[in-house]
């Protein structure tokens, strides 16, 4: 049997979360969980049923990414726009940004049926090294800005569609569990009383919803349904169990597969994240005996940092390392 090489174990644990995320979006894009979290998260659904919702108001079927192309790499571009909701929106000197998933929703109001557009995002990583709600304010932006050509143009800004960008985090900080928290444009007056139409000025909306545990009295509705959801812990069973008793959720065929796919799959990323988890905990523990080791000799012998990893005889290349610990 021929042991895996460090570089083909990333790539089978790559393979294996790429496979885990295009899961769990095709989960989130299925029309009753979208409903739920319309009717949960935005003040234009908050009083119609979740079926009506998923049958009426979410038009065709949400797209969802695969894949982002750098626009400057298309073949056969000649630049001109199509009317739909794609799932990238590019221009000639940006890359490419690909949505998790984006839809349109009808609703009806005073007579007319209005739209808007809808973005989905799946987040595991909190501090990927930026404020994740700058990010769902971008987003917002870009699905405002990409609307002209499409949905107007010229001067015809009263043709733009409202937006929402709504960010559903896996595993937020212990602070942020269990809730839901909105971002969006208010009027405010600064002198004078001025009134403007909501419609012409509520236009962009990101939402955060960052799920926690079962603990907390907050765990509830839609923090409840999206936890079930995307757990790695319940089996298949007992999810599609949850959601058709508890939420009302038919199990169509389509949908059992797709809990099916992420239960099997976070079975797969959880393993190779344990194996993986007890490697770096090895190399951690490691680490810090010999910072210790290193403190106790600074201390009992009065030496310097240097001298006292010269007598462990620690690596040159690993020493200022272990000098930025110490002053930590």
């Amino acid at each position: 049997m021929i042991m895996e090489n460090i570089l083909a174990k990333n790539i089978t644990v790559a393979g294996e979360k790429a496979a885990y995320d295009a899961a769990c979006k095709r989960l989130l894009a299925n029309k009753s969980i979208l409903a739920w979290i319309m009717k949960s998260c935005l003040e234009e659904y908050r009083d119609i049923d979740v079926r009506e919702i998923a049958s009426r108001y979410i038009e065709g079927e949400p797209q969802i990414a695969e894949s982002a192309v750098n626009p400057d790499e298309k073949p056969g571009g000649d630049g001109e726009q199509i009317k739909g909701a794609g799932t990238e929106d590019s221009s000639i000197n940006e890359g490419t940004i690909t949505y998790d998933i984006r839809f349109y929703a009808a609703l009806p109001r005073s007579g007319e049926i209005i739209r808007l557009i809808i973005n989905v995002e799946a987040q595991n990583d909190f501090y990927p090294g930026y404020p994740i709600i700058k990010r769902g304010l971008y987003y917002c932006s870009r699905l405002i800005s990409s609307q002209y050509g499409v949905e107007f143009t010229d001067s015809h800004y009263e043709k733009i569609k409202k937006v929402y960008s709504i960010w559903v985090c896996a595993n937020p900080p212990k602070y942020r569990r269990n809730t839901v928290t909105r971002y969006r444009i208010r009027e405010e007056n600064l002198i004078g009383e001025a009134k403007e139409k909501e419609e012409n000025y509520d236009l962009l909306t990101a939402i955060m919803i960052c799920l926690g545990n079962s603990e907390d009295n907050r765990y509830r509705g839609i923090l409840r349904l999206l936890d079930v959801l995307l757990s790695s812990e319940k089996k298949p069973e007992e999810k599609k169990r949850i959601l058709r008793e508890d939420f009302g959720i038919e199990m169509t065929r389509v949908l059992e597969s797709e809990v099916e796919a992420v239960c099997n799959l976070s079975d797969g990323v959880e393993a190779r994240g344990i194996e993986k988890g007890m490697k770096e905990g090895i190399k951690e523990g490691i680490k810090e005996g010999v910072l210790v080791s290193i403190t106790n000799l600074m201390d009992t012998m009065g030496w310097s940092a240097q001298q006292a990893m010269n007598a462990l005889k620690i690596p040159a290349g690993e020493q200022a390392a272990y000098v930025r610990m110490i002053k930590k």
